[in-house]
């Protein structure tokens, strides 16, 4: 019994059966996790004014991406083997408040940047201004993508974290240029089709996310922690 259950989840249909079985998984918690704050979007308008508020509705995506993070990363391929929702909720437990802590500064800045970047025609400035903004903003968001999965696997200080986030910036540029193509996708998805679709890639997004951030990771291991 034991042989047979072993070759069932060993194999390749089985170990794809899991891979869906958990990116479905993950999707339905992280959607279940914001979407308090997915309601209050649904209520403001397309204002720039109302940027703060959304950025407010987007306080617990930040906990969701790194639960969702450590589930996708702490995966079984075996079927026999499968718990992703009790990782996913682990993680949610263990993590928030770290991730808190780096997330609303990381949201803060975006939304300072998203605002600036709606008014600048009144601010009378040189259109390069709004050009290094925008790539302060891309910036962040980079950093932002590091810190999230150092905070998921990880458990350093909010300081450490922010230090090694940027280090790996310029040391493992493949993990900057998977975020990079993650945002890109995200934002081709937002302004071509709807809001949502990125929500709902956001299981695959990540999967990609850690898949490039693997060098980043194991640097990690081997040399920042014990």
């Amino acid at each position: 019994m034991s042989t047979a259950a072993t070759h069932f989840g060993a194999s390749p249909l089985s170990r794809a059966c899991a891979l869906v079985h958990t990116l479905l998984t993950v999707e339905v918690l992280l959607l279940a996790t914001v979407a308090p704050g997915g309601v209050g979007l649904l209520f403001l308008s397309g204002e720039p004014g109302s940027l703060p508020l959304a950025a407010l509705c987007l306080v617990p995506l930040g906990p969701a991406l790194t639960a969702a993070l450590y589930a996708l990363h702490h995966r079984s391929s075996d079927l026999t083997e499968l718990r992703p929702a009790r990782a996913y909720l682990h993680a949610l437990r263990i993590n928030s408040a770290a991730t808190l802590r780096m997330w609303l500064p990381l949201l803060a800045w975006l939304t300072v940047i998203a605002y600036s970047l709606t008014h600048f025609a009144a601010t009378g400035l040189p259109s390069w201004w709004a050009a290094l903004l925008g790539l302060i903003g891309v910036g962040v968001a980079l950093w932002g993508a590091n810190s999230l999965v150092l905070l998921a696997l990880f458990s350093f200080r909010t300081a450490d974290t922010a230090r090694l986030a940027a280090y790996f910036m310029l040391r493992r540029g493949g993990a900057t240029a998977g975020a990079l193509s993650a945002l890109v996708v995200a934002g081709a998805a937002t302004l071509w089709f709807t809001e949502a679709l990125p929500l709902l890639l956001t299981p695959l997004l990540l999967l990609s996310l850690l898949r490039t951030s693997r060098p980043m990771i194991t640097e990690t291991q081997e040399e920042f922690t014990a």
